[in-house]
C-alpha cells in the first residue's frame, strides 16, 4: 500500500467516534489505488484500524464496488436493470460484446478493457448508462459507445455528462435545477437560502417537531412515515449523543429523484439537515451516499466545507451556540444498504446486514446511540416549513398526502425525467408532463420496482391519484416515486425473470426466505420464460411469494414477493402462454 494512501486512511479514521467505522473508506481508497484490493491490504487495513482481520475481510466480500482481483485499465460498467432494458441497454451490451470480443465478465486479452453488467445505477432517466471509472456516461448508443472505446484506446475519458429533464411545478425542491452556480453557497444565500435555519436556531426545538409534525410531512424515502413522529421516538433525558442520518443510497430501481437534489441544489439539504438536527439536539450527521454517485460526493464535500466556513456548519452555528457537524460515507454498491438498519451497520465499517427490530434506531442506531434517519428529499422539505409555516406547506397536495413530491418517470415515455407535483396529482397528468407514453400503454410500476405493478386496464378505470393512500387503497405504494412506464412490447414474464436476477444479487444472505427464495423463484421464471417450465412451476411460484411476505427482518422479501406476485396474478396468460 503507497504511504499516501497509508495517510488519507488515517486522516479519514480521525473523522469518526470509533476507528472501525472508516473499514469500508479504508477499502474504498486501496480499491481507488491499485484497482482492486490486495491480500496484504486487508491485513493491513485491520492492524491501522485495531479490527480483527475477519472483519475486514467481511466486508471488502461484500460489496460489489470492491474489487479481489485485478481488472483491465477500463472498467466499462452497463446498467441493464428494467428501466435500462426498455430504453435499450440489452442492444447496447449485445454491441459492446461483439466490439470487444468479450463477454460481460471478461477482460480483454490486452488487459485494457474488463466488461460488466451491473444492476441499478440510479441513471434510469437518461438510460442507457455505461460508468467508466467515476465517470456516467448517459444516454450512450451503439455509436457513441464505439467513439467511447476509441476516445478510451487514446487515454481519454469524454467529460460530458447528460442533462436530465426536470419539469412540473418546480418550486422547491427543484426550482435551482439549471441555474448558473447552483451548488455555490452564494448563489443559495441569493436565493434566500440558510434564512429557515436562523429562523429555526430562534425557536424552541420542540416547536419545530411540532410545526413538522403539523405539516404532516411524511417519509420521501418509501415507507411514508410522518417525520415528526419519528423525531419523537427519540429517548427524553438519554445522556447517549443523538447521530442525524441523511440517507442518500438511492438504489431502488426506476428511482433517481434524490440525485437532483444532492447534485444541483446541495445546500437545500444540508440546511434542512442542520434544522433537523437542531430540532432533534444532534451535534454529529452523515450522509451516507451510494459509491456510485462520486461525483455526487465531491459536490457534497465541497459544499459542507463552505457551509462551514461560512458559520453555518461547524462549531456556534451563525453565533447561536449550536454545534453541528457533517460528515460525507460512501457506500461500495449494495441495494440493502437503503434499509435504515443496514445502513447504520455499513455506516458502522461492517456488512450491510439488517438488524433485528426492537430496538429501533432512534432508541439504539449508530454506535448504540439514539438515530434518526431521514430521506434526501425528506429533509429538504424541512427548511419551507420552518419558513413558511406548516399550514403553508398542507396547502400543497391533498389531505393525509401534503407537501411536494418528486416523481422519476422512466421507461416507454418521450420525455423520461424528474417531476415536482403536488402528492395527489393524477398519474394522467405526470404522464403528459413526461410527453406521453411511446407506443401503447401495457403497465406500470408506480413506486420503484418494489411496487406492485398496474395494468393499463386498470388506470382506464379510474383516474389514480400519486399519493399513499391512493395508491395503498388500489393494492400497490407510491415508494418512492420511481414511475416505470411499460408499453405492449414488453413481455411482463422477462420483466418478472428480470426482477427477481435483480434480488438474487441484492440479497444480504442474512435471511433464508431471501437468501434460498430469491433463487428458487428465479430458477422457476427461467425455466417458465425459456418454454420449458410447468403448471406446478408457476404455482410454487406464487405459493413461495405468498409464504416469504412478513418472515424476513427487513422489507426485501416483501418487495420482491409483492412485485413478483403482481406480474403473476395481472397477466396470468402471458405466463400460462409459455406453458406447453
Amino acid at each position: 500500500m503507497k504511504d499516501q494512501v497509508r495517510e488519507k486512511i488515517a486522516a479519514i479514521a480521525r473523522r469518526y467516534p470509533r476507528p472501525g467505522t472508516a473499514i469500508l473508506s479504508a477499502l474504498q481508497e486501496a480499491n481507488k489505488s491499485v484497482g482492486y484490493v490486495a491480500k496484504e491490504d486487508l491485513a493491513e487495513i485491520a492492524a491501522m484500524l485495531r479490527v480483527p482481520l475477519s472483519q475486514v475481510y467481511a466486508s471488502c466480500s461484500y460489496y460489489s464496488m470492491l474489487n479481489r482481483k485485478p481488472l483491465g485499465k477500463y472498467h466499462l460498467e452497463i446498467d441493464t436493470n428494467i428501466p435500462a432494458l426498455l430504453a435499450g441497454a440489452g442492444d447496447l451490451l449485445t454491441h459492446l460484446e461483439k466490439r470487444l470480443g468479450i463477454q460481460a465478465g471478461q477482460t480483454t486479452a490486452d488487459g485494457l478493457f474488463t466488461l460488466s453488467e451491473v444492476e441499478d445505477l440510479g441513471a434510469c432517466g437518461t438510460c442507457p448508462v455505461i460508468k467508466v471509472g467515476d465517470r456516467y456516461l448517459e444516454e450512450m448508443t451503439p455509436g457513441k459507445a464505439d467513439r467511447l472505446i476509441e476516445s478510451l484506446r487514446k487515454g481519454e475519458i469524454p467529460e460530458e455528462r447528460s442533462k436530465i429533464v426536470v419539469g412540473g411545478d418546480r418550486h422547491i425542491l427543484l426550482k435551482r435545477v439549471g441555474q448558473p452556480d447552483s451548488t455555490s453557497i452564494s448563489s443559495y444565500i441569493r436565493d434566500g437560502g440558510y434564512n429557515a435555519l436562523e429562523k429555526a436556531l430562534g425557536m424552541a426545538s420542540e416547536n419545530i417537531v411540532n410545526e413538522v409534525k403539523s405539516a404532516g410531512l411524511r417519509g420521501r424515502g418509501g415507507a411514508g412515515f410522518p417525520t415528526g413522529m419519528k423525531w419523537g421516538f427519540l429517548p427524553r433525558n438519554s445522556r447517549k449523543p443523538v447521530y442525524l442520518i441523511c440517507n442518500a443510497d438511492e438504489g431502488e430501481p426506476g428511482t433517481f429523484k434524490d440525485r437532483q437534489i444532492m447534485e444541483h441544489d446541495p445546500h437545500l439539504l444540508l440546511e434542512g439537515m442542520a434544522i433537523t438536527a437542531y430540532a432533534i439536539g444532534a451535534k454529529k450527521g452523515f450522509i451516507y451516499i451510494r459509491g456510485e454517485f462520486a461525483w455526487i460526493a465531491d459536490i457534497l464535500e465541497r459544499a459542507v466545507q463552505e457551509a462551514t466556513n461560512s458559520a453555518k456548519l461547524g462549531k456556534n452555528i451563525l453565533g447561536k451556540g449550536f454545534d453541528f457537524e457533517v460528515s460525507i460515507h460512501r457506500g461500495a454498491g449494495a441495494y440493502v444498504c437503503g434499509e435504515e438498519t443496514a445502513l447504520i451497520e455499513s455506516l458502522e465499517g461492517k456488512r450491510g446486514n439488517p438488524r433485528m427490530r426492537p430496538p429501533f434506531p432512534a432508541v439504539s442506531g449508530l454506535f448504540g446511540c439514539p438515530t434518526i434517519v431521514n430521506n434526501v428529499e425528506t429533509l429538504s422539505l424541512v427548511p419551507f416549513i420552518v419558513e413558511k409555516g406548516a399550514a403553508e406547506f398542507r396547502e400543497i397536495g391533498s389531505p393525509n398526502n401534503s407537501g411536494p413530491k418528486l416523481y422519476g418517470v422512466s421507461g416507454h415515455v418521450e420525455k423520461p425525467g424528474v417531476y415536482e407535483f403536488p402528492l395527489g396529482i393524477p398519474l394522467k397528468n405526470i404522464l403528459q408532463a413526461a410527453g406521453g407514453v411511446k407506443g401503447k400503454l401495457k403497465a406500470i410500476i408506480p413506486g420503484g420496482l418494489s411496487t406492485a405493478v398496474i395494468t393499463a386496464a386498470e388506470l382506464e378505470d379510474c383516474s389514480l391519484k400519486m399519493d399513499y393512500d391512493s395508491l395503498l387503497a388500489r393494492g400497490t405504494s407510491l415508494g418512492s416515486g420511481g414511475i416505470i412506464v411499460m408499453n405492449d412490447s414488453v413481455s411482463i414474464p422477462a420483466i418478472a425473470l428480470r426482477t427477481i436476477e435483480f434480488y438474487v444479487r441484492e440479497s444480504c444472505g442474512q435471511c433464508t426466505p431471501c437468501r434460498e427464495g430469491t433463487n428458487v423463484i428465479k430458477r422457476l421464471l427461467a425455466r417458465l420464460v425459456a418454454g420449458t417450465g410447468t403448471r406446478e412451476d408457476l404455482e410454487t411460484v406464487l405459493g413461495l411469494t405468498c409464504a416469504i411476505k412478513g418472515t424476513t427482518l427487513c422489507p426485501f422479501g416483501d418487495a420482491f414477493s409483492v412485485s413478483i406476485e403482481a406480474m403473476i396474478k395481472k397477466f396470468r396468460s402471458e405466463f400460462d402462454s409459455l406453458i406447453k
